[in-house]
């Protein structure tokens, strides 16, 4: 379901954004930059083609597509290549290449795939005004870990423990300290 919703806020905002196409005849068609933090699987680049050609986007006729991936360490590397090549937009898979491509530019637009944080990672300034060039979709799981764990003592009121296994990354965190939260308002209520 976010690909659907990601391909259709892409499509809105770039329609929105290119809307004077069919008034004007352009001498060169818009570059869609698509960051990925490693090789896109092709099935995902194919999904994504697929929905731009369902909106009448066919890539080398009417739109193109510049793909950059790299580790980590590359990421603002692979951003401000996109800036340079004066992309129409900039869709960047996961949080650490939203903060890449809006380092790189304020001006292009970004659409992020998802964020856990983007209020608390600085991408936007907040949910309900997002401000800056930046959209997209967010998981906010610290929320939902303290929501979570809210409807699980509703179900088992006598709930004393829970374990919250996870592999460790930074989104883990978010939603294990947004558990802890909810924990400790039980404990002084």
């Amino acid at each position: 379901m976010s690909k659907t919703v990601l391909l259709w806020l892409l499509a809105i905002f770039f329609l929105a954004t290119v809307s004077l196409a069919e008034a004007q005849q352009l001498a060169k068609i818009p570059r869609v930059g698509f960051l990925r933090p490693v090789e896109a699987e092709e099935s995902y680049v194919e999904a994504f083609r697929q929905g731009l050609k369902e909106l009448g986007y066919v890539e080398g006729k009417n739109i193109a597509l510049e793909y950059r991936s790299g580790k980590t360490d590359e990421f603002s590397k692979l951003a401000a290549e996109l800036v340079g090549l004066q992309v129409a937009i900039i869709l960047a898979d996961g949080t650490g290449l939203a903060l890449a491509a809006k380092q790189a530019t304020s001006k292009i637009p970004i659409v992020m795939t998802t964020s856990t944080d983007p209020v608390g990672t600085g991408l936007i300034a907040s949910l309900a005004r997002p401000g800056g060039n930046i959209t997209g979709l967010a998981s906010n799981s610290q929320e939902l870990g303290g929501k979570n764990l809210a409807l699980l003592k509703e179900i088992v009121p006598r709930l004393a423990r829970v374990v919250i296994p996870t592999p460790g990354s930074s989104a883990d965190d978010i939603y294990v300290e947004g558990t802890e939260a909810q924990r400790v308002r039980w404990e002084y209520n």
